[in-house]
Formats: structure tokens, C-alpha cells, sequence
């Protein structure tokens, strides 16, 4: 996949816009130093490219009654592109699942999943997860409390290591 033509000014209004999406164009051009029209172009352009998915709201898990982070480790019975493929699928349409890589080591896929306590979690291992064909192993990690989450990409970090 071939990387964005990005300059300096398109960092500075990524970095902005992970800071706070609901930036005016107004402000966000004084924010980056430019105008707004030159500023909005510059905008509309990395939305066009797919550099911009979207915009939307943080939510407080706990403030919303999702208190439990749970990091599933899931291993696939036997390795085939059609278990992979159905596994996927299944985990995309859990709504629990927020996250979900498949990733290489012990494990197929790493999901995390977030439910209002361990009553929930337990309903959705032994009643989707455990019942899914495919599945060989599942191992759950229980988060104590956030770190970070959601962290802005370091998108000057990464403009800057490909070209050198």
C-alpha cells in the first residue's frame, strides 16, 4: 500500500484534529497557520485519500456501564482461509467487540471486548464465543485499568522514519 503524500502542514492538521475533531475550519487554520480555504482543501483532500476515516465521539466506558476490558486470545481448530474468514465475520458482528487484530504467536486473534462486569463476559464466552465451531482455544486477560487508550497516532513519527 503506497503512503500519502503528506507535508508538514497535513501533519499539523492530523495532530490537530486527533487533538479535538470538533475544531472549526476557522480554527483549526489559525491552529496550523494557514487560511481557512487552503486550510479546508487540505482537510477535504486527506478525507478524499482515506487518511481522515472520520470523526467521532470518546465515550468513558465506566460512565456509559461498561466497566470490564477484557484481551481475547483466540485460536482457530485448524488454519484455513474459510475459518479465518468465518471467525472474522463472527467477530465483527459482536457489537462487545471493539477492537480486533489477527495477529502472529500463541494466538489467531487478539479481541477486546467490553461488557458491564464478569456476569456479561461470562454469557458472551459461553454463550457465542465457546459455541463458535472454529474455535480451538480462547484465553482471557482481565484489564486492572486503563494506561492509555485511544492515544492520537504519531503521525510526525511516521512521515519522518519513511523518508529516511
Amino acid at each position: 500500500m503506497p503512503k500519502p503524500d503528506l507535508d508538514q502542514k497535513d501533519l499539523a492538521i492530523l495532530a490537530a484534529l486527533q487533538r479535538d475533531g470538533r475544531l472549526t475550519n476557522v480554527e483549526l487554520a489559525e491552529t496550523v497557520a494557514l487560511s481557512p480555504s487552503p486550510c479546508l482543501r487540505r482537510v477535504k483532500r486527506l478525507e478524499r485519500m482515506g487518511v481522515i476515516r472520520g470523526y467521532r465521539a470518546v465515550l468513558d466506558r465506566r460512565a456509559v456501564g461498561l466497566g470490564l476490558t477484557v484481551f481475547v486470545d483466540i485460536r482457530v481448530e485448524k488454519h484455513s482461509f474459510e475459518n479465518a474468514a468465518a471467525l472474522h465475520e463472527t467477530l465483527l458482528a459482536m457489537p462487545e467487540v471493539v477492537s480486533c487484530h489477527m495477529i502472529s504467536g500463541e494466538a489467531d486473534f487478539l479481541a477486546e471486548v467490553v461488557v458491564p462486569d464478569l456476569d456479561a463476559y461470562e454469557e458472551l464466552l459461553t454463550g457465542k464465543l465457546l459455541r463458535l465451531p472454529m474455535v480451538k482455544d480462547i484465553r482471557s486477560n482481565f484489564a486492572m485499568r486503563p494506561v492509555r487508550t485511544d492515544g492520537p497516532l504519531p503521525v510526525g513519527q511516521a512521515a519522518l522514519s519513511s523518508r529516511g
